[in-house]
């Protein structure tokens, strides 16, 4: 029998995310790293969460969030290990169910036969992240909170955890839905014009829609071009360096990760497989490979390198085109180059520094003598659409960035079209394509939430 204050495995039939409740099994499993440490937790959720913790505390009464210190204690009254049990109620826990923590010493095998015995008092080991998904599917975070809850795990920088706690708190769900609400206002100032025309209120000609959508449309941009620089910032930006061989590739993967991981000969042909090293910039994660040089050869390995080598260019977020400064007549950089570097500035006597070629942003340097790293490093910033300040950012992903993407297009689409056509019923279809574009992110806007928003902005009865 559940608890007086548990949920007693009774799920609501709907849920305001519109996805369906999960099954009201009660999941258990370690919430703590792999490996050996002071303190392992394991995690219960679920209806049978506190009677299970009681069983095997042999506790009659577990205070809802106060630690009581406690023996573990095994089928046959044995102790398995001694340690705190913290009982969170529903909803108000992370899950928004009854949830449990055991938290006892951080042995593999303790943490093991803690988890056995849970499981054998009648729970069942959890899925990958589904504590997150209950969380999720009891309304507690949304997807974007979800999401960020990883991202916080995995974070690697200091600036990658700052912004991941803010999107955890809501940072980036709020300016996703104040951009909804602003398309939410919008879509009533047009829907009303087409289904009450007897209104005779003419929101179309006026101006006034053509504004709303210009200023959407900017809100839009600055939303995309925020959540771009948080996805740098969490999962870090790919960066080919490319060009023919000698140019001094892999001298200025050595400079630029300040190690000898790159084998340097002056011999053609020396790096025949991608390298592959992480640096930071500026607490900026990116990731930097190495090509073989391209050229035309005969050797069927180096075939294979260069293959290799266009492959990753084709797929990175920034290519980067080396040239030997010291060579004398230098080709100009290719259409698709962000940034052409001219090496061995130390043997041409060109100054160190940014240029333009031809339209190209460039910067001279000399990996052998670190003579315009800095600037090299700068302008690979501003190529990512790094700031130098990103304290008020927030993580993202890829998902969010095609997401926003696709909302844009369309937003521009129907602007030009509305500007051509002046037709309501292409701008409120338009309109709501982009509103699920927005939904899809967060998981918590409906159509229902329009029909609220027309009935409380508008006398309908009139």
């Amino acid at each position: 029998m559940s608890s007086p204050d548990a949920s007693n495995g009774k799920a609501p039939d709907t849920h305001k995310h519109g996805v369906a409740q999960t099954d009201t099994d009660t999941i258990a499993a370690v919430a703590t790293a792999a490996g050996a440490a002071g303190i392992g937790i394991v995690r219960l959720s679920g209806p049978m969460s506190a009677d299970i913790a009681r069983t095997l505390t042999q506790r009659g009464q577990l205070l809802p969030r106060r630690a009581h210190y406690q023996a573990f204690t095994d089928a046959d009254g044995s102790t398995i290990d001694d340690g705190l049990v913290l009982y969170f109620p529903g909803p108000k826990s992370y899950t928004g169910e009854d949830t449990v923590e055991l938290q006892g010493h951080g042995n593999p095998v303790i943490l093991s036969m803690l988890l056995q015995r849970c499981c054998d008092l009648g729970a069942r080991p959890a899925r990958p992240g589904e504590f997150t998904e209950r969380a999720f599917i009891n309304g507690r975070i949304d997807l974007l909170q979800a999401e960020a809850v990883a991202d916080l795990i995995n974070a690697d920088t200091t600036t990658a955890v700052q912004q991941a706690q803010r999107s955890l708190s809501g940072e980036f769900s709020r300016r996703v839905n104040e951009l909804a609400q602003d398309i939410t206002q919008l879509r009533v100032y047009v829907e009303a014009s087409l289904d009450f025309p007897e209104e005779e209120i003419d929101f179309l000609s006026d101006g006034h829609v053509s504004g709303l959508l210009a200023n959407i449309i900017l809100n839009m941009e600055s939303l995309l071009s925020q959540a771009k620089q948080g996805a740098v910032l969490h999962a870090g930006a790919q960066l080919v360096l490319a060009g023919e061989p000698n140019v001094g590739k892999s001298s200025l993967l050595n400079a630029l990760t300040q190690q000898d991981t790159a084998i340097v000969t002056p011999l053609p042909g020396t790096t025949r497989d991608i390298l592959k090293e992480t640096i930071v910039i500026n607490d900026v994660p990116v990731i930097i490979l190495d090509t073989a040089g391209i050229r035309t050869s005969d050797d069927p390995v180096e075939q294979e390198g260069i293959r290799r080598a266009e492959q990753a260019l084709a797929n990175a977020d920034l290519k980067i085109h080396l040239f030997d400064d010291a060579a004398g007549s230098v080709s100009l950089p290719p259409s698709d180059t962000d940034i052409g570097v001219y090496n061995k500035v130390d043997l041409s006597g060109r100054p160190p520094g940014c240029f333009t070629v031809e339209g190209c942003d460039c910067v001279a340097i000399s990996a052998y003598t670190g003579a315009g790293l800095a600037d090299l490093k700068q302008l690979i910033l501003q190529k990512l659409g790094v700031s130098e300040r990103h304290e008020n950012g927030f993580s993202a992903r890829n998902r969010h960035i095609n997401a926003l993407n696709e909302a844009h297009q369309k937003l521009l689409s129907c602007q030009a079209n509305f500007s051509t056509t002046g037709a309501g019923e292409l701008l409120a279809t338009d309109l709501r394509t982009v509103h699920c574009e927005l939904e899809g992110l967060t998981g918590s806007l409906s159509s229902e939430d329009l029909l609220g928003e027309i009935f409380s902005s508008f006398c309908i009865g009139k």
